[in-house]
This record gives structure tokens, sequence and C-alpha cells, in this order.
């Protein structure tokens, strides 16, 4: 099989295209025919060289989630499995590849009427954000802020809160990517490459949702009220916001990190049934921008670095 592999850590070019031995189910496992694969903006801090902090040594495939078609099922595994339409949810390692071995405790049924790129495109950032919108306890007339709205997970973070009623204002770079945030039903928008930028989100937030991190995740937590919530799970900026313990404990703001959205095998399958059935239902839907081949995953990364796609890019083996 064509697969995707890192010798080293560096930039997009040490993405190659190597040909690998094609992959047998274990116990328990089974194999997908990938037929899109997802990306996620952490793959390319991994590749990078942040991948001792999650414990990805070179040489390896990168990727954590696919959609495709069942192939083959190891022992344990239900063979009416073979032939369905599936998805190797968030935290199956080596996806990047046509042929991707799966846990039976992270294989998904795609529901009908749905799309394989469509679930593909939710299998981690849906999963992760009907888990931050849930923690977030979104409700009518809340007043939440997204950072990073129009990305691949701040779209769908959009959908969620004004299908929970509230009053949802999206913060993101550039007019192109504000229209589509303002497509997906956002009430305001505001662009924070701009200077001033907090002051047009029109006061307190209720919720803030940090997609971005950094020093724009820190001057937007100024603008929580007392007694809000946060979530600070993006680092695109190059890290996290540093937020202070002791300001939001001072202030009652309750802070939820990266380490909140760390799931179960089995929360993982659950919240990536829901949300594709929610997307195959209508309500809720992925945005993909762009798809490569398997064998431009170089150019796939260079393109999400250069943060020129608003919403999802997929690779297609």
């Amino acid at each position: 099989m064509r697969a995707i592999r890192v010798d080293g850590y560096g930039g997009p070019e040490v993405l190659v295209p190597v040909e690998a031995a094609d992959p047998v189910p274990g116990a328990g496992e089974a194999v997908v025919r990938a037929e899109a694969v997802d990306t996620i903006f952490v793959e390319t801090q991994i590749r990078g060289g942040w991948g001792e902090q999650f414990g990805i040594h070179p040489p390896y495939v990168p990727g954590g989630a696919a959609a495709g078609t069942v192939v083959a099922v190891g022992e344990g595994v239900d063979p009416e499995w073979l032939g369905r339409r599936a998805v190797a949810a968030a935290g199956t390692r080596g996806t990047y590849a046509e042929l991707v071995r799966v846990p039976l405790e992270r294989l998904v049924a795609v529901p009908e009427g749905l799309e394989r790129a469509q679930a593909a495109a939710l299998a981690h950032d849906g999963v992760t954000a009907a888990s931050i919108a849930a923690r977030a306890g979104i409700t009518s007339g809340s007043r939440v802020l997204i950072l990073g709205a129009a990305g691949g997970m701040g779209t769908l973070l959009v959908q969620l809160a004004v299908a929970a009623g509230a009053e949802v204002i999206g913060a993101a770079r550039g007019e192109r990517k504000l229209a589509l945030v303002r497509e997906l039903g956002a009430h305001r928008t505001v662009d924070y490459t701009q200077d001033g930028w907090t002051e047009q989100v029109g006061g307190p937030v209720d919720v803030l949702l940090d997609g971005v991190g950094g020093e724009l995740g820190l001057a937007a937590f100024d603008l929580v009220r007392d007694g809000g919530w946060v979530s600070a799970h993006g680092a695109p900026s190059g890290g996290f916001a540093r937020l202070s313990p002791q300001e939001a404990e001072r202030r009652g703001i309750t802070v939820h990190g990266i380490q909140e959205v760390q799931l179960t095998a089995e929360q993982t399958r659950r919240l990536t049934a829901f949300a594709l059935g929610e997307a195959a239902a209508g309500r809720l839907r992925p945005v993909i921008a762009r798809t490569f081949p398997l064998a431009e995953a170089a150019e796939a990364h260079r393109a999400i670095e250069a943060r020129e796609i608003p919403g999802k890019a997929l690779l297609l083996p």
C-alpha cells in the first residue's frame, strides 16, 4: 500500500510517500480502506518537533482518523463489518495511508446519507467540538466568543452554539473567513488581526472557546465576565494561552484546557456517532475547503500552516 512517512522532525518536506506492507488485523481489530483522511493543525506541530510531547517519534506514519470501507477483520470482530462504511475514529494511529488498522473500540459506522469525506472531516473536530460544547453548558441567551471560528473545529462550534440559542461572536482572520462564519449563523464577526479587535466584540462574554491560544487567547480572556467559562484548547499561534489560575479563581471563571478533551475510546466512539448522526440529519455541516491526493500530504501541511484553508483539508488516498 501507499503511505506517508516521517523519518525525522522538520518542515512539510519530511512527509514522504512510501510503499509499505499491507496491515493485517489482529484480534479485536479491523482494516479500513481509507477513502478520506482527516488532517488537523496539531499534526503539523507534531511533525515540526512537538512529537516528543505526544509520544510520537520518527519514523512514523502521521494521522489520527479516516473514513472508508472495512476490508478485513481480525479474531473476535463480527464479520458483518466487512464491506461496511466506517470511520477509524480519533486516536487511531497511522491514517495517512491507503489501508488503516483500527481497534474495534474506535470503529464507528457511517450513517446512511453521509459521505465518507464528511465523516472523515468530523472524526476529530466533531468529537472535540461536541465535547467542548457539552462541557460549556451553552444555553439560550449566552454570549459566546469563538476564536478560530473559521477553522475545522471552529466552524462546528459556531453551529453548535447557534443551535443552542446563544449569541455567537466569531473571531477569525480576514474577510473570506469571516464571511464563512457569518454564513454559519454567527451574529457578529471580528477580525483579530486588526488593532483594537476586542472592542468589536461588543462587551463581556459568558463563554470563551479559544481555538487559537497565545496573545489572542490572553486578550480574549479579559472579555470573559466574572463567573464565566473558558475552553483554552487551541495553540495554532505557537502555544496555548498562558492564563493566570489565580486571576481565574479570583474572578470565579472556570477554565478547561487541552487535558479536558483527552477522551477515552468509549467517549470518542460515542461522540463520533453523535457528530455523524447530527451531520446525517442535516443539523451539523463540516466545511471541507480543499482536498489533496495522499501523495501531496506535504502540500496540505503547507496550506494548513499558511492559514490558507477555512474549514477542513482532507487527504484522498
